[in-house]
């Protein structure tokens, strides 16, 4: 058994983005993102081989989807699944607070 809070010990200055892994399977992994004025590097896309659901829990964030042509806000509380190998990027989060993250990635 393991107990913990997703909002303890959040830095204040993240020089980059931070990534913990909460829990873990053979098809899956479980982890808590923690941002501050980050945003993925101009002309760079995610593009992965697994599919993730991620949740934001505090803060905001800008998130783009290749081929759409809104940006999609995220606020706490909003969720967005995103299929495997669908091109998105972080344009920004939040810089006045951390913007922190739920992030479930597993096997498409």
């Amino acid at each position: 058994m393991k107990k913990g809070n997703l909002f303890a010990d959040v830095p204040e200055i993240l020089a980059q983005e931070r990534f913990e892994t909460l829990l873990a399977g053979s098809t899956f992994r479980l982890e808590r993102i923690v941002s501050k004025a980050q945003a993925t590097p101009e002309g760079e896309w995610y593009d992965q081989a697994w599919s993730e659901w991620v949740l934001l829990l505090k803060g905001s964030a800008g998130l783009r989807i290749e081929g759409v042509a809104a940006m999609m806000v995220l606020k706490p509380g909003d969720y967005v699944y995103l299929p495997a190998h669908l091109r998105h990027r972080v344009e920004w989060t939040d810089a006045q607070t951390e913007t922190v993250w739920l992030a479930l990635h597993h096997a498409p």
